[in-house]
């Protein structure tokens, strides 16, 4: 298992437990389209990076990648720059930035990736659980975050290889959010409202859901869907499957045998929906290959036959959003 992999601690249970009914289809009213939402918690990986764009690339689809800030700066600048709520300065679940070298790459990939479409969401910083949080806690985790998106390039050395547009895009571009530990607090909503996020892809859901509204705040959550033999429930993300197959432990030796089941459970998932009713599928990974990449392998063959579908878009959470609103409007429209 690699460093980050061990680093990552990312136990979801608390957020199985937890899991909220999803909303129903007349809440929200069918998509013409169906959506295939994919994201990627961390983005940190630059190898890992390269590999996802030129999935996206290959097949067509555009992700979500929620960053976390300490992979732009190193650990002689946490120490000076990043203090967590509750945690001591330079401290982080996660670890930083190994070199000014690879901050500077990574810069690179997330402008590359903004340009071709895909959508730059926040995981907040040194990937700590906010469930105590207050709404003051998390503001400062997201100043946190914006200082240290605006002064990537300074921090890797290379400021004058600042894109035009990268200070706009630190400040105002960044509008979605994930919850490390999709760990939640009564602060976090009007936290993520006075710093004018325009969504939340926080929540686990009973099943493949439409986003609800909170307080005005469009809310997404990962959906449970069956898996393996026995078609037990498992959230719609790598990590949990990587429990679930391995408990845990990397395990090379059945990687082939758990990117089958984790391709079947795709599969599954979104014939349900394309058939039915079209509510959106959710499908979270991470910047790490668990089990040998049997995930990231599954996510590339699921790709591959699917964004190429008839009345399929592989988008992201940005791009779903204005599709689902339009298709509430005209099952609105047709009802009169």
């Amino acid at each position: 298992m690699t460093r980050n992999a061990l680093t990552l601690s990312l136990c979801l249970f608390p957020a199985l437990a937890a899991a909220a009914p999803p909303p129903t289809p007349e809440a929200a009213a069918p998509a013409n389209k169906q959506l295939v939402i994919v994201s990627f918690d961390g983005a940190h990986d630059n190898a890992l990076w390269e590999k996802s764009l030129a999935l996206a690339k290959r097949t067509g689809a555009h992700f979500t990648y929620f960053l976390s800030c300490t992979f732009l700066m190193t650990k002689a600048d946490g120490k000076k720059i990043y203090k967590a709520p509750g945690q001591k300065a330079g401290r982080s679940n996660v670890g930083f930035a190994q070199s000014r070298e690879e901050i500077a790459v990574r810069a690179g990939h997330i402008w590359h990736a903004r340009l071709e479409g895909h959508d730059i969401g926040s995981h907040a910083c040194g990937h700590f659980d906010g469930k105590g949080w207050s709404e003051t806690d998390w503001q400062r985790e997201f100043t946190a975050f914006r200082e240290a998106v605006a002064g990537a390039w300074k921090k890797a050395g290379k400021a004058e290889a600042e894109p035009q547009g990268w200070a706009d895009f630190a400040r105002t571009g960044i509008k979605g959010f994930r919850a490390p530990y999709l760990s939640l607090s009564d602060g976090l909503l009007p936290a993520l409202k006075a710093f004018g996020f325009t969504y939340d892809a926080s929540l686990v859901t009973k099943g493949p859901g439409w986003p609800s509204v909170q307080d005005g705040l469009p809310r997404f959550g990962l959906p449970l869907i069956p898996e393996g033999p026995s078609h037990r429930p498992v959230i719609g993300m790598d990590y949990n499957l990587f429990v679930r197959h391995s408990m845990g432990v990397e395990n090379k030796k059945n990687s082939a045998v758990f990117e089958e089941r984790t391709l079947a459970a795709y599969r599954e998932a979104f014939r349900k929906e394309y058939d039915g009713g079209r509510v959106p599928l959710q499908l979270g990974f991470h910047f790490v290959e668990m089990n040998g990449g049997a995930y990231w392998r599954a996510l590339d063959r699921f790709l591959t036959e699917t964004c190429g579908k008839p009345d399929v878009a592989c988008v992201s959470y940005a791009e779903a959003l204005p599709l689902i609103e339009d298709a509430k409007k005209k099952a609105d429209r047709s009802a009169f």
